[in-house]
This record gives structure tokens, sequence and C-alpha cells, in this order.
């Protein structure tokens, strides 16, 4: 899981820092947000202190209600220990309790300009995504098709190479030998490069090369939605292959399974035009054409068929 610090908040969408600027390095550790207005009420049984909290027009306008001794008790109540930050939206004037308060605890204390419901949308979806479940895994992705290709398997075995070949052929690269893993839904995992090797593929005996350099810009992208795995193992004498494609495995990353395809390698086989295949095979089964199934079925007609005439 990603590390967000109140601090990149303030960074992103450009929060002014009212008071307890010495908490902007608090960490957010959940990417649910709260609108403490029943807190505000006086209710704190429930309260979900350690959650980004915002203020709008809602529950300052019931705040402005209280008397003055329940507007200090209930500012100093939300501002907790665990507490990563108060944001006040709309731009509302903030209470001078709150601001003694956050100072107080260390909380910061922050003023935007925009919409409640608009900070709550963007602010949601900004944690999502930094706070996501992380993973890496050695390999190589690319884009084939608009189809993100996970190309897996042992060192040597060629995963570089195709996909050289792969860049080539008008695909693009997202990142070779070490893929960064991010679960941003409960199906839905995106990779990427690690910073230091983007843009890089490396080839055995030719080094390393920058493929943005050497192929343009347009063979290359940040990122990718994985949807499909080609594993690459060295053919084996005796081993049966799946030459229906009836069965369809699975490769497990994080909480989500995508569509795993096992290739054998060995001299001949042009990998290239086989992992493209793949990519445009996989497309039309997400449109519901199966061609292995297709086939599944006619046998069945003319085996049945065969039947009825001996009956």
């Amino acid at each position: 899981m990603g590390k967000v610090r109140t601090k990149d908040l303030v960074k992103h969408f450009n929060f002014e820092v009212i008071s307890g600027a010495e908490g902007l390095t608090r960490a957010i550790q959940t990417p649910d947000l709260s609108r403490p207005g029943i807190e505000v009420a006086g209710f704190f049984t429930y309260y979900p202190s350690d959650r980004v909290q915002l203020l709008g027009k809602t529950e300052l306008s019931f705040f402005e209600s209280l008397e003055d001794d329940e507007k200090k008790e209930r500012m100093q109540k939300l501002c907790m220990e665990e507490t990563p930050c108060i944001i006040v939206t709309r731009g509302l004037e903030v209470p001078k309790e709150l601001i003694e308060a956050g100072e107080a605890a260390n909380v910061p204390i922050l003023h935007s300009s925009h919409k409640t419901t608009r900070i709550y949308s963007r602010l949601t979806n900004y944690l999502e995504e930094k706070l996501a479940p992380t993973t890496a895994l050695h390999g190589v992705l690319v884009d084939v098709y608009g189809v993100g290709v996970l190309i897996t398997g042992k060192s040597g075995v060629g995963k570089s190479e195709t996909a050289l070949e792969l860049v080539k052929r008008g695909h693009r690269l997202v990142a070779d030998d070490s893929v960064e893993i991010r679960q941003t839904d409960e199906d839905t995992l995106i990779g990427s490069s690690p910073e230091l090797i983007e843009h890089l593929l490396e080839i055995r005996g030719l080094g390393i090369i920058n493929v943005m350099t050497l192929f343009g810009a347009g063979a290359v992208r940040t990122y990718k939605h994985i949807t499909l795995n080609i594993d690459l193992e060295i053919w084996e004498a005796g081993k049966v292959y799946d030459r229906v494609g009836l069965d369809e495995e699975k490769l497990k990353i994080l909480d989500s399974h995508i569509t795993k395809i096992t290739l054998p390698v060995r001299p001949g086989r042009n990998l290239a035009v086989i992992i493209e295949v793949a990519a445009m095979n996989f497309r039309l089964k997400r449109m519901g054409m199966n061609a292995a199934q297709q086939f599944a079925d006619r046998l069945e007609k003319v085996i049945q068929g065969g039947n009825n005439q001996l009956d």
C-alpha cells in the first residue's frame, strides 16, 4: 500500500494551511472521508477520527447555532491525535475555535474554495489510487491492440526480445524486467514501470536500449490496465499443451484474476505474431465470439448426427 501524508494533499490540491502546520507530516491510512455533521451535533461515539474530515456549509451552519462553550468543545473533540486534517470547503470562513483547536493539537486545518461534493469526489479518487494495494512482478508489460499483455517466464526465455519485436510491429512498451502493479478496484490491475528503468529494454548481447529514443514517443506508455498473461516456457517433449483453447487458466495477482495462456518456446515459433493473435482472440472472446467453443459445438453436432444415422 502506498503512503500519503497531509502535505501531499496540500501540494496536489493547492489547499491553504490555516493552522496546525506542524502536523502536515501525518499519515493518511484510508481513502474513506468523513463529513462530521453528527459529531458537530455532539455525538462522538462512532467518530471516524482517522479519516480526512470535511466541513461544508451544512456542518458550519449548524455549528454557528451552538453556544460558545459548545463550539470550543466540539472543535477540540474533532481534532484527535490520529486525525490527518480537517478541510473547510466552499471558501467559508474558518471558525476561530477550529483554528485554535487545530493549533493546540497539531491537526492541520486546511481551506478550499471548491464545493464540498467536488472536493469529496476528487479526494476519494486520489486517495484510492495512492493507497491501492501494490506489488511487483518479474516480466514485461506491452499494450497489444489495446490489451494489456503481461509477458512472464523464467529468466532468459525471451521476454524482452519478444517485447522488442512487438514494439517494432507497432505496439507499445509499458515496462520491462519489473512491472509495478496497483489494484485500483476489485478486478482492476494497473501496471507501470519503475521510474529508474522507464522506457528501457534489456536485450542480452546488445545491452540496454531506450525504446522511446529509438522508436518514438508512440512506442511507449506510462501505464496500462492488465487483462492478459502470456507465460513463456521452454518446450518440453512429451508435455501435453492446450491445442483447442477450451480450458482457461487464471493468474492471481493480489486479489484479482486474469486470463493466463502458456506458450511453449522453441526455434521457429514467431512469438510476437502468436501474442498478437492471442490478444485479438482475447478481445473477440470478451465480445462473445469464442472460436474454440464454436468448434466444440460443431464437433458435437457432427457426432450426434453420426449417432442418429447409426440408429
